[in-house]
């Protein structure tokens, strides 16, 4: 469980570093958009995210992917 933990937040720093390496503009763009959004919509959107996170982890973990 540790090691796809490690996995997980591995990935997310690599994808994260190279958007805002790759397009900072397009990120400045994005966030101005979500303050424009009520707070409702962006804890609904969080918590979608949440859940695909996880079926996503679920998903590889099934098809044997995970260490």
């Amino acid at each position: 469980m540790i090691g796809a933990l490690a996995l997980a937040i591995g990935l997310i720093l690599v994808v994260e570093g190279l958007v805002w390496a790759l397009a900072p503009g397009l990120v400045e763009r994005m966030l101005i958009a979500l303050r424009a959004l009520p707070m409702g919509a962006r804890r609904q959107f969080g918590a979608l995210a949440v859940v695909l996170g996880l079926l996503l982890l679920w998903l590889a973990d099934r098809l044997g992917a995970l260490p």
